[in-house]
């Protein structure tokens, strides 16, 4: 937008090939301009260390230079797009050193040839051929135009590498949009392991990205968001504190941390970003034809959004693989949650004998019953 600004006060006309500016000896001149002028005020704001600000006696170090080597795209249709250029090589090493101290590696969309020249990149790859060579974890783009929408227009919270194939193919993407999604989708392919497409408009969009569990733009990944697998040890804590505010109300009996861990091996987990919002066990009894469904708790933020459904899902596909005939379920508050997945309301002596002597009268929990062959 800078570019197309300077290009209109000198009157220098805009052409675009393929997409592509051509950026010919005038264009060049405001690019650096444009270029230069933005690095400034970015270095400038990073180095505020105003009093009784959040940036009070902040020593932000920020390094830029010659880290992209560029060459000219050339002639593309019998027009020589002159200092248009692409990214030949990223300065790996240098900025890793930089990074390493601590330090902000500020870059632009500006390549240097051994030739000495200065050439004109799309700011898009060149994010993608850094997070690429960097290794990086992720890669952020800021998009126009309200970000991802799927069909019916709203917000893509989440996309697979296939789904994004099949929209960079298939819909009407904006050019822009167009480019970032298929850099981002080439950066998954190449080892980026997470893109994230945010709506540029949006006040606070990276802090609320970044530092929140479900984010608030587009995540495209290798793999997927949620995973539904068998506990591990390490997950007992995750599960420690989803299940405490279920004990303190009484829906779930207390479970002590040995205990948990001696039965790990019986819980599935719904793990979001690397965080428990979901658990369940299931206790398959001596015979085989009974297992009961306990300790099925899922975080508050999630209850509306059919995470239990999912969780409950596996569980059953599970028992079944098990030899499971019947799941059982002892519950004194959620009892319209199972009769709506199928359970019938039944009696004590409905359960396996070896669960009689176990039953609390005390605590008089409902007995429901699923049977699944």
């Amino acid at each position: 937008m800078q570019i197309e600004k300077l290009q209109e006060q000198r009157n220098i006309e805009s052409h675009i090939v393929r997409g592509l500016r051509l950026t010919d000896e005038d264009s060049i001149t405001c690019v650096k301009q444009a270029v230069g002028a933005a690095r400034i005020q970015i270095e400038a704001l990073l180095s505020m260390g105003l009093p009784n600000s959040p940036m009070e006696d902040a020593q932000v170090k920020v390094t830029s230079g010659n880290f992209i080597t560029a060459k000219p795209i050339g002639v593309i249709d019998g027009v020589d797009l002159v200092f248009t250029g692409e990214v030949r090589r990223v300065d790996t090493e240098t900025m890793m050193r930089k990074l390493d101290n601590n330090e902000i590696v500020l870059l632009s969309p500006i390549g240097y040839s051994p030739t000495g020249e200065v050439f004109n990149l799309r700011a898009t790859e060149v994010a993608m051929k850094v997070a690429i060579s960097l290794g990086a974890d992720k890669l952020l783009y800021f998009m126009s135009g309200g970000g991802l929408k799927d069909e019916k227009g709203e917000d893509i919270h989440q996309l697979m590498q296939q789904q994004a194939e099949t929209m960079i193919k298939s819909s009407n993407l904006a050019d822009s949009a167009h480019l970032q999604l298929s850099c981002g989708l080439r950066a998954c392919n190449e080892g980026v392991k997470r893109v994230h497409f945010l709506q540029q408009d949006q006040e606070g969009s990276l802090l609320l990205e970044l530092f929140s569990r479900d984010g608030v733009g587009t995540l495209l990944s290798t793999a997927p968001f949620d995973q539904i697998r068998i506990a591990r040890i390490d997950d007992v804590g995750g599960i420690l504190e989803l299940i405490e505010p279920l004990e303190k109300e009484g829906i779930l009996i207390r479970r002590s941390r040995e205990k948990i861990e001696a039965d790990i091996e019986a819980y599935t987990v719904l793990v979001r970003d690397g965080t428990v919002i979901a658990c369940a066990a299931l206790k398959v009894e001596e015979d085989n034809k009974y297992a009961e469904l306990a300790c099925l708790a899922v975080d508050k933020n999630y209850q509306e959004s059919g995470k239990g459904d999912e969780l409950f899902l596996k569980i059953e596909e599970q028992a079944i693989k098990k030899g499971v005939e019947k799941i059982f379920v002892l519950t004194t508050q959620t009892a319209h949650w199972f009769l709506e997945h199928d359970f019938i309301e039944s009696d004590v002596d409905d359960l396996p004998v070896s669960k009689h002597a176990f039953y609390n009268y005390q605590r008089n929990s409902k007995v429901l019953i699923k049977t699944l062959v």
